[in-house]
C-alpha cells in the first residue's frame, strides 16, 4: 500500500489540517485502520488525532481517493467531530467496548451476573 498527500490545507481556525490522499494498492481495499496508522507516519501524527472522513474507490481500479483531518489536540477532536465519526475512527477504544460487554454478560444459573444479584 502507497499513500500520497494530493492536497494538504491549514485551518488555524479549527486548529487541524486536512488533506486529500491517494491510496494505490495491490490487494483488497486497505482498512481503515491502515491506512490510519500509515498517515501517522507520513504526517508525522498521533493516530488518535486523525479522523478519516472518506474514502472513495472507483470499480475496477486499485486506488482510492480520501479526506482527512489531522487535529493538533484530542480536545479539538472531540469538540468538533461528531460522536459516530470519532468512534469510526477510534479502534482502541472499540476493542474496549467489547471487551468490556464480554465481561458484563457472563451467565450464572440462566441469568447474567447482574441479574443474579
Amino acid at each position: 500500500m502507497e499513500i500520497k498527500v494530493i492536497e494538504e490545507n491549514n485551518n488555524p481556525l479549527l486548529d487541524r489540517r486536512e488533506i486529500i490522499f491517494k491510496v494505490t494498492y495491490e490487494d483488497a481495499t486497505p482498512s481503515r485502520k491502515s491506512i490510519i496508522d500509515n498517515l501517522s507516519v507520513i504526517m508525522n501524527s498521533k493516530q488518535g488525532l486523525i479522523i478519516v472522513d472518506n474514502i472513495k474507490t472507483e470499480f475496477g481500479k486499485r486506488e482510492s481517493i480520501g479526506y482527512a483531518k489531522i487535529y493538533e489536540s484530542a480536545d479539538r477532536v472531540k469538540e468538533i467531530e461528531r460522536s459516530h465519526i470519532i468512534e469510526r475512527n477510534s479502534f482502541l477504544r472499540a476493542k474496549e467496548k467489547i471487551e468490556g460487554a464480554g465481561e458484563s454478560k457472563e451467565i450464572e444459573n440462566g441469568k447474567t451476573k447482574t441479574e443474579a444479584s
